[in-house]
């Protein structure tokens, strides 16, 4: 392709998966919080990469819930959920750290058969509010890159996380069949969601995550076809009935889950993770992929802070020719947002060469 393209249309044809000029190259953005170290390669970014400004402002009925908080250590404090449903009440609880550290879950808010039938006991939410400012949002962004409408978790994903990643998975097994009831309710809530925003005129961006919850090796890739699949399907059907594009989050080992991504219509999918920290290559996942999916990554984070900036070329380099061969269906990136608080300075020249590798093209 001779001509140039600009941020958005790169994102458009990569999303669609036709041939681009260069390769799209992206970050995430969930960067630590009031940490001005991150300010250089925040600038570097808006600058010179294709943007995805996220986008969620509808509103859904709210369930009545109390919320407060108690002593725990010295470090944390217990933060307490109570939510009232008609068939009794139910209850989180999580660990705040109170000196910078990172909040962890304690007790998730269903336990067992009881709590989930507690849990469809709730009314359906209903979908509403003033969109305008997702068109407000689309004229800022311009052709700096694309508006991302987030639709959350998938309902599997969802349904997962209400448990915790064991309780989940032994209800999988000796209560499969509330399992389907509750991801059944949630595809209902987010395909009324999604009705409303192509009601609406929102999109055609939109993106899920949560299929990492119920992957290899502690889900076999049945349980896979059961619970993502299944009640993903659906909904990405009528993303592109409307003629939208779907992207799909998922870290963790996708090798033998990886052609349902693919035969369930997902545009984009990030990352595609390598051993240790996955089980596919860029180029099997390319194989799989090709002429169909657009793959997003796969620069391990941790390289970011710990490699050099030659490392990051070079390793920029072979995943272009590995995966960019048709000159179609790739967004560099890392696999994660810079996570590292007060070591924005020490990744920014990493973050700087695969930048540079990528529009040097």
């Amino acid at each position: 392709m001779n001509k140039q393209l600009t941020r958005r249309e790169r994102l458009e044809r990569c999303y669609s998966y036709q041939e681009v000029d260069r390769p799209a190259v992206y970050s995430r953005t969930g960067f630590p919080r009031n940490d001005p170290t991150y300010d250089k390669l925040k600038a570097y970014l808006q600058a010179h990469t294709e943007l995805k400004f996220p986008w969620s402002g509808w509103r859904e009925t709210s369930y009545p819930t109390e919320h407060y908080k108690e002593a725990y250590t010295e470090d944390f404090e217990r933060h307490i959920t109570i939510l009232h449903t008609p068939a009794g009440d139910l209850r989180s609880t999580t660990l705040a750290g109170l000196k910078g550290q990172p909040g962890m879950t304690e007790t998730y808010l269903l336990k067992d058969r009881e709590d989930a039938e507690k849990y469809l006991s709730l009314p359906m939410p209903e979908v509403s509010g003033d969109v305008s400012s997702f068109f407000i949002l689309k004229d800022k962004v311009g052709d700096t890159g694309i508006v991302d409408v987030s639709l959350g978790f998938n309902p599997g994903g969802a349904v997962a996380s209400l448990f915790g990643t064991d309780a989940f998975a032994i209800m999988s097994v000796l209560e499969r069949d509330i399992i389907h009831e509750l991801c059944q309710r949630q595809m209902n809530i987010i395909i009324n969601r999604l009705k409303f925003l192509l009601d609406n005129k929102i999109g055609p961006f939109f993106s899920m995550a949560g299929q990492e919850y119920i992957v290899p090796p502690l889900h076999s890739p049945e349980d896979f076809l059961d619970f993502n699949y299944k009640y993903d399907k659906p909904i990405i059907d009528l993303i592109h009935d409307s003629n939208g594009y779907i992207h799909i989050h998922c870290h963790a080992s996708v090798k033998k889950v990886f052609k349902y991504f693919v035969d369930m219509g997902v545009n984009v999918l990030h990352p595609f993770e390598a051993p240790p920290m996955g089980d596919i290559t860029a180029v099997e996942a390319k194989n799989l992929a090709r002429g169909r999916m657009c793959l997003e990554g796969n620069i391990q984070i941790d390289r970011m802070y710990d490699a050099t900036p030659e490392e990051i070329r070079q390793e920029t380099e072979q995943l272009i020719k590995d995966v960019f061969d048709d000159q179609k269906g790739l967004i560099v990136s890392p696999t994660a947002s810079p996570f590292i608080y007060g070591k924005g300075e020490k990744c920014f020249p990493q973050y700087k060469a695969m930048i540079d590798t990528v529009i040097g093209l």
